[in-house]
């Protein structure tokens, strides 16, 4: 593994003895010896390197011994690859080394890597000598690190414990106070109250017109809007909440999280008309004047919050290590106490430092006690914020310290997908090999830990509780940019004025500004401290690397501006390359036609954004370590992709424009975890073409079902446009282990009665059978026993109505539920879906008046009330119909009485 601390020490130990190994080294006059004598000292290098990850503080003669060596750690492993390089090509399946048949270069290069060894070894001697005759190894024996079993489960803190309102206060809300997520839990509970609505982000250094896009973005649903200049996106914006088609429906709710200055603000608010109708603005800030200027009327309010007061911060750190808010053990009674008055009252703070305390005996409380200090005991500040996060910080085993600094590559206020997020760890080398787990668990896994102990917050989570993204509060991605940028860890440009030192080398690189902007001109200094970078990561600038000088590159994350024009043919000399991700609406970028030397390319992730069509090269069907192959709606694949036995991910595969062939190969892909197919186009084709792969899809699916694939997640999708499947009901065998299934694109003649074998299933999205077939269809979903969401449709009207029984097994774990039907005939019984949280209805209103209560859902008073929310959403009817409103009129009523305690909320 590689780290923040050692640098990648671990993973050129692993490179050298490979080498001793090498026939090829081996016969190299007295090569072998050298590495070998290398090797010895680097170990003896790398056993006090653990020893000093492990201490709290470090004499300032081991910080510059650590530091040095960790360097040099880059150093010699950069110049093994060289070598490795120049004298074959990788082969991670036998070996690091190909015989050549170019003689005179072969010759030449072993003669200069044993020149170039004997160089390293004097180097390493040198600094090994340096550690004897400063007696470092005596200052190994101050550590106080004890380790720390994680939690498995992560725990959502309620957002009543994280706040409290009190007194005014000079700031409104310091950091971590809890502001963004009482945010998040009012938007997230008027969710359907109004007609449309947004929640962004302002950084510090925010810029206001994509700000501004963004809100666009949100409130109309469409993420590829180019608008232009920030006054005609105000006005748009305007028009848009203002558009008379709503009626008097037209509420708008907006949340505008962390404003830093009243100047954004005066801009931000030209977007918001005033039109009487209920529309609200939210807006937080840390700053009162901010706050005071944000209020210019007497609509419009400053609610100061204050830290928690003693009994809300106990409930907080008790429902967080012991599962209940009430109480705890007479032992931990007075240190708990002790440590509360340490933390302020700040949530963040609470929430960090009982990560460390669960589980944990009387002696490890007292330790964090009197570690803490006298802290907040009398107004909080940043540095004692930042205090207790280095506190949290410094309990983190090693690997998740590494794991957490890679973040501060990411900028501030930035949804993180967990799935870029540990293929890129996995690229870097920060996550372990474990003998019989396989390692993209191992590093979800270590996502979790961070969510579990508080150092990032979950943002997206699916309906197995499983967290698809994550933020890192600002407060704490401070913090671990001071903590990178001590370890020479990444360099963040986020601002044309950073400056980095001229003797430091750049390993990590993530640019945040457009280079292209007046004064951002990146140095020539930063430029030429790039040839030995390995990961860059590039956010909405146009600055444009040179490939061609990036031979040690691992990562490449680009998100470009909107249609910017890119050329990356340059990419096939990387020949370490193992993850690509470039994302941008409509941007264009040239890959060139081979790419066959990214031998140890893990992830090739072209999105699904709008882009122009992309040549995929030829060549690609041969990288043997592929495991993430993404690629937008309306790419064709060469033929052959059978051959990448290694892949684990594949989306979107376009049926129509994809051979035959390619189809049937799906079939070997047996390490196969996510497929996503695209069938939207294929209805262009000849009736005998969408046939044939069809059924050449089915095939395969039946395929990867006999074979030893644990395929989890299938997507067929048509963007909206249904296919007919009539082939996929008859599916035998069936893929048992899948956990996701959606069929958003199939038009189905009936439920799947394979469907019932997927006892693992836990969301089931887009299932439209032309005919239910009564209770046996709906018994077949009921079954499921792990199912979370369903999302079911029907295109015609059953004659009866459709019974969901109350049976103990029958959808015994269901909490969403999605019914779409031209008349929501529906009959729950006594005991129907214990666990349901959320029933939308999704149905036409036309003809209701004359309907009456034949079209009304009946028993829905069998549904459990706690907590519960309906949508009723109607379908293509005009909003100011006769129909619309006897239909909200007679739903009201039903409601009211038979579910007085739910949430009823009207899409009409």
């Amino acid at each position: 593994m590689a780290s923040s601390s050692s640098g990648v020490m671990n993973s050129l130990l692993t490179k050298l003895a490979t080498l001793i190994r090498e026939e090829c080294y081996s016969k190299l006059k007295g090569v072998r010896n050298e590495v070998v004598s290398l090797e010895g000292e680097l170990r003896s290098m790398e056993a006090l390197l653990e020893k000093l990850a492990c201490m709290d503080e470090l004499d300032v003669q081991v910080k510059e011994w650590r530091d040095q060596v960790r360097e040099m750690s880059y150093d010699i492993e950069d110049c093994i690859d060289d070598f490795v390089h120049r004298l074959g090509k990788y082969d991670v399946r036998s070996g690091l080394i190909k015989k050549t048949t170019e003689l005179p270069r072969k010759l030449r290069a072993r003669h200069q890597i044993a020149k170039k060894i004997e160089e390293i070894k004097n180097h390493v001697k040198e600094v090994n000598e340096r550690r004897m005759r400063y007696k470092l190894d005596e200052y190994t024996s101050k550590s106080s690190c004890e380790p720390i079993d994680p939690r498995v489960v992560t725990i959502y803190a309620n957002t009543a414990d994280l706040v409290g309102i009190d007194i005014p206060r000079d700031d409104v809300g310091f950091g971590g106070l809890g502001k963004t997520t009482l945010a998040n839990e009012v938007y997230r509970k008027l969710d359907g109250h109004f007609h449309c609505r947004a929640f962004v982000s302002v950084s510090q250094r925010s810029d206001i017109t994509r700000l501004m896009s963004k809100v666009l973005s949100e409130l109309t649903g469409q993420y590829n809007l180019h608008i232009g200049e920030l006054d005609n996106l105000l006005k748009v914006i305007r028009e848009y909440l203002q558009d008379k088609r709503y009626l008097f429906m037209c509420r708008y709710f907006i949340v505008i999280d962390d404003l830093w200055d009243s100047s954004a603000w005066n801009v931000i608010r030209c977007a918001f008309p005033e039109n009487n109708h209920g529309s609200r603005v939210l807006t937080t800030t840390r700053i009162y004047s901010v706050a005071i200027s944000c209020c210019s009327n007497k609509k419009e309010y400053v609610y100061n919050m204050s830290p928690l007061g003693e009994v809300d911060s106990r409930r907080l750190l008790f429902s967080r290590i012991f599962g209940t808010g009430e109480a705890c053990s007479e032992v931990f009674e007075e240190i708990s106490g002790d440590i509360l008055k340490r933390c302020g009252g700040l949530p963040l703070a609470i929430m960090s430092i009982s990560s460390l305390l669960a589980g944990q005996s009387k002696t490890k409380w007292e330790y964090v006690r009197n570690s803490l200090g006298s802290m907040f005991e009398r107004n909080p500040t940043l540095e004692d914020m930042k205090h207790i996060l280095d506190f949290s910080y410094r309990n983190l085993p090693q690997h998740l310290k590494t794991c957490l600094l890679y973040l501060s590559i990411y900028p501030e206020d930035h949804t993180i997908e967990r799935n870029d997020l540990v293929r890129q760890w996995m690229a870097e080398g920060f996550v372990s090999r474990t003998h019989g787990l396989d390692s993209e668990d191992v590093a979800q896994s270590y996502f979790n830990e961070l969510i579990n102990r508080s150092m990032i917050q979950p943002v997206q989570v699916d309906y197995n509780d499983e967290v698809l993204s994550c933020r890192v509060h600002d407060i704490m991605l401070d913090f671990i940019r001071s903590k990178s940028a001590e370890e020479n860890f990444i360099v963040v440009l986020d601002h044309p004025q950073v400056v980095v030192g001229a003797h430091k080398k750049i390993h990590r690189v993530s640019v945040q500004y457009d280079a292209d902007e007046e004064h951002g001109i990146i140095s020539t200094t930063i430029l030429g401290s790039l040839s030995q970078v390995r990961s860059i990561a590039v956010f909405r600038s146009s600055f444009r690397p040179s490939l061609l000088e990036l031979k040690h590159l691992r990562v490449l994350h680009l998100e470009l501006p909107m249609r910017e024009v890119m050329d990356l043919t340059g990419i096939c000399g990387l020949s370490l390359l193992r993850y690509l991700k470039i994302r941008g609406y409509y941007a264009c970028f040239k890959l060139g036609m081979k790419i066959r030397q990214l031998l140890h390319l893990e992830t090739f992730d072209l999105g699904e954004s709008f882009v122009p069509r992309i040549a995929i090269p030829s060549d690609i069907v041969h990288l043997p370590c592929l495991l993430h192959l993404v690629i937008p709606c309306g790419t064709t694949l060469p033929d052959g992709i059978g051959s990448l036995k290694s892949l684990r991910t594949l989306t979107s595969l376009d049926l129509a424009l994809n051979s035959v062939n390619n189809i049937e190969c799906l079939g070997e892909l047996t390490n196969m975890r996510h497929l996503g197919v695209h069938l939207g186009d294929i209805g262009l084709l000849a009736d005998a073409d969408v046939a044939r792969r069809l059924d050449a899809l089915c095939s395969s699916l039946e395929s990867l079902s006999r074979s030893s694939s644990c395929l989890r997640s299938l997507d067929l999708d048509s963007h909206f446009i249904l296919v007919s499947f009539d082939r996929l009901s008859d599916l035998c065998p069936s893929p048992r282990h899948l956990r996701r299934l959606n069929l958003y694109g199939c038009r189905l003649p009936r439920i799947p009665r394979w469907i019932s074998q997927l006892h693992n299933l836990y969301s089931l999205g887009g299932v439209v059978p032309i005919e239910f077939e009564g209770d046996d269809g709906i018994c077949i979903l009921a079954k499921l026993p792990s199912l979370v969401q369903l999302d079911l449709g029907i295109r015609e009207c059953p004659k009866e109505r459709i019974v969901v029984s109350g049976a103990g097994t029958a959808f015994r774990a269901l909490r969403d539920l999605t019914f779409s039907c031209p008349k929501p005939r529906l009959a729950f019984l006594v005991g129907a879906m214990p666990r349901l949280q959320r029933l939308d209805l999704r149905f036409y209103v036309n003809g209701w008046e004359q309907q009456g209560g034949t079209c009304l859902p009946v028993g829905i008073e069998n549904l459990p009330s706690s907590g519960l929310k309906i949508h009723l959403v109607n379908v293509f009817t005009d909003s100011g119909s006769q129909d619309v409103i006897s239909a909200k009129s007679v739903l009201r009523r039903t409601f009211e009485v038979h579910q007085p305690s739910a949430d009823l909320i009207f899409h009409f």
